[in-house]
């Protein structure tokens, strides 16, 4: 190294020592060997390090080094791809003639952590094409890793995102790989995950008791794709869990695991092996390409192509299929045998219970699933599912928010008072802690009504508490107190408990992913959330900001009788809102033969009918997924919702793109003040088509395109009394593509500007992000 220059009159050559901190996605990704080789090569000594807040650095030598050192670290092209910087502070420091060389240091142990923990990331370039080279000694090897790709999140039990801290402590590096670890100029320099054949993790093939099949990798690989391309149902440990994989070109085979795994109707995912296989089966624009291709690598919804040999029964009743590629090195030797071309990767689970990732508990639990399982020995600390994304307004947009993504926190630009724990919702549950200026969203949970998945709920919220250390004392929660997960929230000792009414937390949600902090029009359409009058909405206009909201609009109410059962028997929100049209009982002999059609059994129809009649069990509601629902069910799209969202997906489906015609709405000005849209024109049109026999197909596009007109009213309707011209559109309803592509257009037509989220879920799986960032506000910041 050279001697630092103290004596040069050029300003420049000046000797200075700085510290510099940065924090951001900065741990796991080949940030120290970047700053190593980036200071090394202009000459400055000094030395890097992670810690709790991210990662330090020293550097010492002249002025205008130093500030080329710190160019570099903001735009150098030779930045490793998942590095992002969040913050970067500096201060200047004396000089230590102690530094005659840059270093990389021990981590830091201590402190509050506040580094961003990388999430998994699909295998890159490099590592194929080394993994594909017979010279290397890392041929064909199924953990094949590097810095710039591989488990993160998975396998860390604390952070810093160090060996010894990871499930790989157990696999001791060998000469080889540790060479390469100790190298700067290495592509695996301090990649904590790095293996190999001789010291790395090993795979094995073993039938439903246990058994060995075969324990060579190369044989088990091969064995496992015979068995899949001859229909048989193999359970793949991968990256975050186990995947149950079938052939999906076969139909017997798809409709096996769907009796096994009982899943009797809910789409299955399928994974190929590149972008050109897909587009043998769906369409797929650029987007959707950058998407698959991505370090991500998650599930995307593509358009199914006209005529695809995908088997019928992976994905009935949606116009969809939900592709990903590789995104493991396993997956990719298993793509590379022949008669490969699509396999259904689902979750390995019984349905709605918790994705499982043990070897024994895959063998407990899966026995009866899976043909044979295709394991490993390396632990998966933190299971994670697949994250879910599909192309609204040309942009993605998550649906499942998990691998890739999680746990990337979303930034605040400013720094709360308090740390803060958000409970979500009981749907698509996730939860979300908030300290300092980040707030850290947790992977898709699932819903809390089963009692696997609440208690992986409440030992998931611990697991995320202790790796980021926060000691909450503000807690946030949904305003309804049957959620499980408001219960679980008034348990907890904190300061303050919050509760958040759900649609302004949906919202608040999108004002956190656009750090937005102006007042609001938010359009929110679901199935249901507590309302503060006492009825369940689902269809609301409200003016909102992250400190106040209030109710400017929604769907008229209708009754519906049965409680939750409601979610899953249409006939009970097609009753109620018969009853809402007609004013009386009159509707069972008025519509009575399209009643039988959807409901059978006359007395059931009855005592539907008397519990409405009596306000037995019944409650107000504006929710737009039940309108859904019924018309779904009219349309004789299915009688049951079998899965959440079941029948609304397939009217989606079923709708004409070709058809612009929309049904005549009416807006009521209500004596609360309030604007409503009248639900009562909206089914009366559908069920007189319904009774002509018009197509479903294009009472389907007219309801869609009357519903956009719909909350375009609400919209322009509250830009004229409150001077606002930025619109939000949140709740599980906007995950129909139809109709958010739709209002989008229209609204942005009109000159709104419309936020819509991508970075984190629609639907309820944003609801924690939404309470902790109201939680946030109304406690205050410090800056």
């Amino acid at each position: 190294m050279p001697e630092l220059n103290k004596t040069t009159d050029a300003a420049a050559g000046l000797a200075k020592r700085r510290r510099i901190s940065i924090s951001g996605r900065v741990q796991g990704v080949g940030c120290r060997p970047f700053i190593y080789r980036a200071a090394s090569q202009l000459g400055l000594t000094g030395l890097v390090y992670n810690d709790s807040r991210g990662v330090s650095i020293e550097v010492q030598g002249p002025s205008d080094k130093i500030d080329e050192f710190q160019s570099l670290l903001q735009s150098s092209a030779d930045r490793p791809p998942l590095m992002e910087i969040a913050t970067c502070r500096t201060a200047d420091l004396p000089l230590d003639e102690a530094l005659r060389e840059f270093v990389i240091s021990a981590s830091e142990q201590g402190g509050a952590p506040v580094s961003q923990v990388t999430p998994d990331t699909a295998t890159c370039s490099d590592c194929l094409g080394e993994m594909g080279a017979k010279e290397g000694f890392r041929h064909r090897y199924p953990f094949i890793n590097c810095t710039n790709c591989g488990p993160r999140y998975s396998i860390i039990k604390t952070i810093p995102y160090d060996r010894p801290n990871t499930t790989m402590t157990a696999f001791k590096m060998c000469p080889a790989c540790q060479s390469q670890y100790d190298a700067p100029a290495d592509r695996r320099f301090h990649a904590q995950p790095v293996a190999c054949p001789a010291c790395g993790p090993e795979i094995c093939l073993v039938d439903a008791s246990g058994g060995i099949i075969e324990k060579d990798s190369d044989a088990a690989v091969r064995a496992t794709a015979e068995m899949l391309t001859a229909g048989k149902i193999v359970a793949i440990k991968g990256i975050g869990g186990f995947h149950l994989a079938a052939d999906a070109l076969d139909d017997d085979a798809a409709r096996r695991l769907r009796s096994r795994k009982h899943r009797d109707h809910k789409p299955f995912a399928i994974m190929a092996a590149s972008v050109e296989s897909i587009r043998r089966f769906a369409e797929v624009d650029e987007t959707a390409e950058k998407l698959l291709t991505s370090p991500q690598g998650p599930i995307v919804l593509l358009p199914k192509a006209a005529g695809n040999p995908i088997a019928a029964s992976v994905a009935e009743g949606t116009g969809t299929f939900g592709f990903m590629l590789c995104y493991a090195p396993l997956h990719h030797l298993l793509f590379a045998e022949e008669n490969i071309e699509a396999l259904v990767m689902t979750s390995g689970n019984i349905s709605d219970e918790p994705l499982i990732c043990g070897n024994d508990e895959a063998l407990a639990k899966l026995s009866e699933v899976a043909d044979a399982f295709l394991m490993h020995d390396r632990d998966i600390y933190r299971q994670i599912d697949d994250s879910i994304v599909q192309i609204v307004g040309g942009a993605p947009a998550a649906l499942r928010r998990a691998r890739g993504y999680v746990p990337t926190p979303i930034l605040a630009g400013r720094t709360a008072s308090r740390q803060i724990f958000a409970a979500g919702a009981d749907l698509k549950n996730t939860f979300c802690f908030g300290k300092g200026d980040q707030f850290i969203l947790s992977e898709h949970i699932g819903d809390l009504e089963n009692a696997l998945v609440y208690r992986h709920y409440i030992n998931s919220v611990e697991h995320l508490r202790k790796l980021f250390e926060v000691d909450y004392d503000v807690v946030a929660c949904d305003l309804h107190p049957g959620y499980l997960s408001t219960q679980y929230a008034q348990t907890l000792k904190a300061e303050r408990i919050i509760p958040i009414q759900h649609h302004w937390a949906h919202i608040a949600s999108a004002l956190a992913e656009y750090d937005y902090r102006e007042r609001v029009i938010g359009l929110v359409a679901d199935g249901s959330g507590w309302g503060v009058d006492g009825a369940v909405w689902g269809c609301e206009c409200l003016i909102a900001s992250l400190s106040e909201f209030e109710r400017f609009g929604h769907l008229s109410y209708y009754p519906i009788a049965g409680g939750d059962s409601a979610a899953k028997e249409p006939i009970r929100p097609i009753l109620g809102l018969l009853k809402s049209l007609c004013g009386d009982s009159s509707y069972l002999d008025r519509f009575g033969g399209i009643l039988r059609s959807i409901e059978p059994d006359a007395e059931r129809l009855r005592v539907i009918s008397e519990q409405l009649e009596r306000d037995v069990n019944t409650h107000q509601t504006s929710s737009l997924g039940r309108l859904f629902d019924a018309v779904a069910a009219l349309l004789g799209l299915g009688t049951y919702n079998h899965f959440e969202a079941e029948l609304p997906m397939a009217l989606e489906a079923v709708a004409d793109p070709g058809i612009s015609e929309s049904y005549n709405i009416s807006m009521i000005d209500s004596p609360d003040g309030t604007v409503q849209l009248d639900v009562r024109s909206i089914i009366e049109s559908v069920v007189m088509d319904v009774q002509s026999g018009a197509d479903p197909a294009t009472i389907s596009a007219k309801f869609h395109q009357c519903l956009a007109d719909g909350l375009l009213q609400f919209a322009v309707r509250a830009r004229e009394k409150f001077d606002l011209e930025t619109v939000v559109l949140s709740g599980g309803v906007f995950c129909n593509r139809n109709l958010a592509n739709c209002l989008i257009t229209m609204l942005k037509n009109r000159g709104f500007c419309v936020l819509f989220k991508k970075r984190v879920p629609v639907n309820d799986g944003s609801i924690a992000l939404g309470q902790a960032a109201i939680a946030a506000e109304l406690t205050g910041y410090d800056n």
